[in-house]
């Protein structure tokens, strides 16, 4: 049997559910099932025009290696039915049951991994429920230490620190933070992605990477120590680089991952590279978990107009990595 990969639509008035119909058109070399509302999904194939035939199933041993034009759903129910484009606080909730549904079929070694589509953290903060995003959700329910990290093509680029304001940046990365991250960034590498000895860049956080303490002080005082540190462990570490120079041919060509030290620092050239089908990949997790890089794109939600390239990036990297867990060391 393939492995079994199970889709978190997201919020439900977004294209999260239009992306999930529109990708299982397609041959897929896995057993798919979507965590949502059986309703909805019929509901919006048939807004999309789209003859997609829905299979409830509430016991993942009946599921079978995918067809195209056929999607298994494992109900979970909306509390207010949804419309397209119009978002409603009523349903905050679903979504987080939808995500804490996969969660657990996964520790119960019914599923391999989680693709997550893209949710609304407003209206789930407007409803009452605290929540900063996906990453620290799921930390919370796997007991993990996340890292975000984000790929398109061979370009992987793991970050520091993520949703901070720049005035904070600096003040959040620690030695023992930066450890920690470099630490989970190398084991996960060599774990799920079997990179034997992955040569990892990372970069400063000041311009020419402090120039030698004239720009500044982190370098010196917070990441060469951690990078030398590690390095005595046999981590392959090259940094801190200024991050302008950092990303050239030069040096991409034999690196395996970048550490960014902070969030727009390394996302613009990732998108720049990988636009419409960059993945992002939560580390530190012991669950796979990968997701799109979009949001909810509300305007477009069953217009037949929105991309799938995204997803299907997402859900083909966790076969990969569901597949590559079961091999031996």
């Amino acid at each position: 049997m393939p492995p079994v990969i199970v889709i978190t639509p997201g919020e439900p008035a977004g294209i999260g559910p239009d992306i999930v119909l529109q990708l299982v058109q397609k041959k897929i070399n896995a057993c798919i099932v979507c965590i949502a509302d059986t309703n909805l999904m019929r509901e919006r194939a048939s807004l999309l025009e789209l003859d997609i035939k829905i299979n409830p199933v509430t016991d993942l041993s009946e599921l079978r290696p995918h067809e195209a034009g056929t999607l298994f759903v494992y109900p979970v129910e909306l509390n207010q039915k949804a419309t397209a484009g119009k978002l409603d606080i009523a349903n905050a909730a679903y979504v987080l049951e939808c995500l804490s549904t996969a969660v657990t079929l996964i520790q119960q070694q019914k599923a391999q991994a989680l693709v997550t589509g893209p949710v609304h953290k407003g209206i789930i903060n407007e409803a009452g429920i605290p929540f900063t995003g996906h990453t620290e959700f799921l930390a919370e329910l796997t007991q993990g230490n996340p890292v975000m990290m984000l790929a398109a093509d061979s370009l992987r680029v793991a970050l520091a620190t993520t949703h901070l304001p720049l005035n904070k940046v600096s003040a959040a990365i620690t030695r023992e933070s930066l450890e920690n991250i470099i630490r989970i960034l190398h084991h996960d590498l060599v774990a799920h992605f079997k990179i034997t000895n992955p040569e990892i860049l990372v970069c400063g956080l000041n311009p020419h990477a402090g120039e030698g303490g004239h720009l500044g002080h982190e370098e010196i005082e917070v990441i060469e120590p951690v990078l030398e540190k590690l390095r005595l462990e046999n981590m392959q570490l090259t940094g801190p680089l200024p991050a302008d120079t950092l990303f050239t041919p030069h040096y991409l060509e034999h690196a395996d991952a970048v550490l960014a030290m902070y969030h727009d620092q390394g996302l613009p050239v990732l998108k720049h590279v990988g636009f419409g089908h960059a993945i992002n990949i939560t580390l530190g997790l012991p669950i796979i978990r990968t997701s799109v890089d979009h949001g909810t794109a509300l305007e477009l939600a069953a217009s037949g107009k929105a991309e799938t390239g995204s997803l299907n990036a997402a859900v083909k990297l966790a076969i990969e990595l569901a597949d590559k867990q079961g091999e031996l060391p």
